[in-house]
């Protein structure tokens, strides 16, 4: 649904106040990034109860029930959990994976909160989910008929609301602190092989599994987890920046000039991960345009062409790598500024590629 406008999980919660009373509402979205929870925050925040339904795993039966004979005519019975006495929210996850037959099932049941001869108590709110095409998910094509019978919104990722929410659900401090420095990382593009990538709920995971393995897990240990967690390269560069933590590497103090470059080989991945994390705080906190500069954003620039000559010192290749052209998890374009690359080429030109 390419179409339909994006939102903020915040932004969300107000959608789903304001819009899931009186209408039903679709939310697209990657898998991991958040979206039965926030449908479990709204509904108790209105004070229902959620009710899940996967549509995957239903058949037609399961939503419009059994018939059984009363008075000689036959009367569908709708299921349990469906059928209550008091108004809930249902929540339809998984809608546009489900069958044909299924979503067939479901017209009623989202457009006028109808199974039948049942109707959901007044007040009840009807919510769906679902992966986009373009995720790698097992997804079906939905119907005109059910698609015109929602308003559809899509959920994008906020590193700065997912932060707030960690900070009050015990995610781990060292996780809270890596995607604050690097918010990008967050999550990634689902890949077409078979491996792990990072959303909020991977980086969850891996939050629950380091705490079990004490307040200091071992380098090897946290390597393991996050490889077997997150997307390939930002399981290595987490590993380097909990490395960089306890060798006490820190870019502010490489930035004011309190500390150098880790020159050792043995912390070269440590040394490309603060590498990355001055591009990242370059991109962030540069503006497009000079003269729009701040005597702050000056003073950065000014600290950050000295420590790129000195990286260019150590590894040509990895001071190329931190000024290149590069795309942030969305593909958008995520690119230093072009006056402070002309002036640090123009004082160093070797740093650009042949």
């Amino acid at each position: 649904m390419i179409s339909a406008p994006s939102v903020s999980p915040q932004e969300l919660l107000d959608v789903l106040l304001h819009v899931a009373p009186v209408r039903p509402v679709f939310i697209w979205g990657q898998p991991g990034i958040g979206k039965s929870a926030l449908v479990e925050q709204f509904a108790f925040s209105v004070g229902l109860e959620c009710v899940s339904l996967l549509g995957s795993q239903l058949a037609p039966e399961d939503i419009i029930g059994v018939p059984r004979i009363v008075d000689g005519c036959s009367v569908f019975c709708p299921p349990r959990n469906i059928a209550r006495q008091e108004a809930y929210c249902l929540f339809l996850d998984e809608l546009n994976s489900c069958s044909m037959e299924v979503q067939k099932a479901f017209y009623s049941l989202i457009h006028e909160q109808r199974l039948g001869e049942y109707k959901l108590p007044k007040g009840s709110i009807v919510v769906g989910a679902g992966n986009r095409a373009q995720d790698s998910a097992i997804v079906k094509p939905m119907s005109s008929a059910l698609i015109n019978r929602m308003a559809h919104f899509q959920l994008k990722v906020s590193s700065r609301q997912w932060l707030e929410w960690a900070g009050l659900n015990g995610i781990h401090p060292l996780i809270m602190e890596y995607v604050g420095l690097r918010p990008d990382h967050l999550w990634s593009k689902p890949p077409k092989l078979e491996e792990p990538f990072s959303t909020p709920r991977s980086w969850h995971i891996l939050s629950d599994a380091m705490k079990e393995y004490g307040q200091e897990p071992r380098t090897e240990d946290v390597l393991r987890l996050a490889k077997a967690c997150l997307s390939p390269n930002h399981a290595i560069q987490f590993n380097s920046f909990i490395k960089q933590v306890r060798n006490r590497y820190q870019l502010s103090a490489i930035l004011s000039g309190k500390a150098q470059w880790p020159e050792d080989p043995e912390n070269r991945d440590v040394l490309f991960f603060l590498a990355q994390s001055l591009r990242a705080q370059l991109v962030k906190e540069l503006p497009q345009e000079k003269k729009q500069s701040s005597s702050e954003s000056l003073e950065l620039a000014n600290n950050a062409k000295r420590l790129i000559k000195d990286l260019s010192r150590i590894s040509l290749e990895m001071a190329q790598m931190t000024v290149a052209v590069g795309d942030d998890s969305e593909g958008k374009s995520n690119e230093l500024p072009d006056w402070f690359l002309v002036e640090l080429i123009r004082d160093l030109p070797k740093l650009a590629k042949k």
